[in-house]
């Protein structure tokens, strides 16, 4: 059985210690989820398990030949290398193996009547063989487009950053490794992606540990949970929505034992100013016991309170935003094409479109920071904006948090009359008052993201944008802005790919469907997605039911005659070819030492293996056709 043993691990980062003597296995199948608060160690942890970093303290042991793939949340790539060479790029066995057979197969060209050269190919072909090598190629196309990449030969220095994600996401999954480490794999995929990587995940032959933010992706793809908790980690049975309800038992189990171990404490103190005389064994005894237990309460934690951060925005008037007959190109590219929009008080909008359709661009026209180039945009005087965008503020990094938020407001006021502090509000957004005077520079990201949004929230706006806001905050995090959001009097307008949090913070859509056509659906993201699921059967149905000719001629507007026929055949041209590779591997075994026949064998294999490609993306091609 392949296992990973993690025993007594600690990590510390300049003067804030992540975790301390933390300790767990992960066993073959198992899909863990990883989660804790943002600045809790999540990433540094993923970091020492993949070997890319070390731990101060403890060790990290696996079974033999255990092999790691590691996707990391910003991956460094080769900018001069194609998608496709950066794909087949890695330590992975099969990697390497293809990447040994070109080299390999470069050699032979020069030198075709080397006897050492061709023994080594022929071993090769073994090992590939073994590996399933040959349709190494296939998958990787295969996923590269389930994931939005179609231009193989793209070089890696002209893709954007969720393009590089992907790339990245595409070559660990292929390396197909005995723990598959993922830190948010689902960032910058849109939904049909997110739902393709949560199928091929909930059916890897491996074990994963993986971090998201994506609380449906968690749910249905892990089977067990890890907690990052004030420098200890607590391990869950089952999915995320099996930890929600074990880690309130175990909050309120702690939270009872906090309350005990307070009204020992009462008790205790009141002895010692008692002026006890320490001078026999046992005050001196029970004194000791006080300082642990003081030390105790220090460290512990009060009874769970919820959460809050319901604050009072500015007024807002009756009109908010209106585009009429808007339209707006970049190039050939349309992403408004006389568009009107009317956005009323108390609106909730979710943006949704697949990538590149101009999500962010219809926010920053929202905003006034891009204009149309046609029509007309209104905003109401009484507006008040808070825009969160994807891009993080230039923030002073030599300033420390509560200056920080202090720059926005001292006090603020809550939606039933009562004032916070600065510091208040940072502790009801996840910073303990003991962090409140660390330097920004030594935050992580999320926590700067963090601090950010808790910002813009405390200038009171009554108009709030957020793009992307997911992909930065921790799952705690969102439920507080998700709490918040309940409360908030203002309009909400985000764009996400977070199925989870569309549901909670919207309840209509945009769709931008791509080449300017945008169409609006009332209710929240799970109820269209369920829509669209329906009305795919639907059709799927009609066609079914269709008598044959009809059928043939509804084909006949989307397919040749040629590719009709084709197609029809198609299925058994590949049988064929496959038949025929396996005929050749078993005439391979009996050459013995006849090289000659040995690599006229290779030759035809190779060919074969390259028909076959073609026929598998030329299957692919009339299967779109034929739906």
């Amino acid at each position: 059985m392949k296992m990973l043993t993690v025993e007594n691990v600690s990590k510390t980062y300049g003067e804030k210690q992540l975790f301390k003597n933390i300790s767990f296995t992960i066993g073959e199948k198992e899909r863990v989820g990883l989660i804790g608060v943002n600045g809790t160690g999540k990433s540094s942890l993923l970091k020492i398990v993949s070997g890319k970093d070390t731990p101060d303290d403890g060790k990290i042991s696996s079974s033999k030949d255990y092999s790691i793939s590691f996707l990391e949340q910003q991956p460094e790539l080769e900018k001069s290398r194609t998608v496709l060479e950066q794909v087949f790029h890695g330590d992975a066995p099969i990697l390497k193996l293809m990447r040994e057979y070109e080299s390999l197969l470069i050699k032979l060209n020069s030198f075709p009547t080397d006897s050492s050269l061709q023994e080594s190919l022929f071993q090769l072909h073994k090992q590939m063989d073994a590996l399933d090598a040959w349709n190494a190629s296939t998958n990787a196309k295969t996923i590269l487009m389930k994931l939005g990449i179609d231009d193989f030969s793209k070089k890696i220095g002209e893709l954007s950053g969720g393009q590089k994600k992907r790339v990245a996401l595409a070559q660990v999954l292929i390396a197909e490794p005995d723990l598959l480490i993922l830190d948010e794999p689902t960032n910058h995929l849109d939904f049909d992606s997110v739902k393709w990587l949560e199928d091929y995940l909930s059916r890897y032959k491996g074990s994963i540990l993986l971090v998201t933010h994506d609380r449906y992706f968690l749910d249905r793809v892990t089977n067990r949970m890890f907690e990052l908790d004030g420098g200890n980690i607590y391990s869950y049975k089952g999915n995320y929505a099996a930890f929600l309800e074990a880690k309130a038992i175990r909050e309120e189990n702690e939270a009872a034992t906090f309350e005990k171990r307070k009204n020992l404490y009462r008790r205790e103190l009141e002895w010692i100013r008692r002026g006890a005389q320490a001078r026999s064994t046992k005050q001196k005894a029970r004194i000791g016991r006080f300082e642990e237990l003081d030390e105790k309460l220090s460290s512990g934690k009060p009874s769970v309170e919820k959460l809050d951060i319901s604050l009072n925005g500015s007024r807002l008037g009756k009109q908010v935003f209106e585009i009429k007959d808007g339209s707006k190109r970049y190039g050939e590219k349309t992403i408004l094409d006389h568009f009107d929009l009317l956005v009323k008080p108390g609106d909730r909008i979710g943006i949704i479109g697949r990538n590149g359709t101009g999500k962010s661009t219809l926010l920053n026209i929202l905003t006034g920071k891009i204009p149309l180039d046609e029509g007309e945009y209104l905003i109401g005087q009484t507006v008040k904006i808070a825009y969160y965008t994807q891009e993080s503020e230039d923030m002073d990094e030599n300033k420390r948090m509560i200056e920080y938020i202090k720059e926005t407001a001292q006090i603020v006021e809550t939606s039933d009359g009562k004032t916070i502090s600065a510091a208040q509000m940072l502790e009801r957004f996840l910073f303990p008052p003991f962090t409140h005077g660390t330097l920004i520079r030594k935050l992580s990201g999320g926590e700067k993201r963090r601090l950010y949004l808790l910002k813009l929230l405390m200038s009171a706006p009554n108009v709030l944008l957020l793009d992307e806001p997911t992909n930065d905050l921790d799952t705690q995090t969102l439920t507080v802005l998700e709490d918040y959001l309940e409360e908030f009097p203002g309009v909400v307008i985000t764009v996400s790919h977070d199925r989870y949090f569309l549901d909670k913070a919207a309840e209509q859509l945009l769709v931008l469907q791509g080449k300017g056509k945008i169409d609006s659906f009332y209710g929240c993201y799970s109820e269209y997605l369920e829509k669209e699921t329906s009305i795919g059967t639907e059709k799927s149905q009609l066609v079914s039911k269709q008598p044959s000719k009809p059928q043939v001629k509804e084909k006949k507007k989307k397919m040749s005659y040629l590719e009709q026929k084709e197609w029809e055949e198609i299925d058994e041209v590949i049988a064929n070819t496959e038949a025929r590779l396996e005929e050749i591997v078993l005439e391979m075994e009996k050459t013995g030492s006849d090289f000659t026949k040995a690599q006229e064998l290779m030759k035809q294999e190779m060919e074969l293996n390259t028909k076959l490609e073609q026929l598998i993306e030329r299957w692919s091609y009339l299967a779109e056709l034929a739906e």
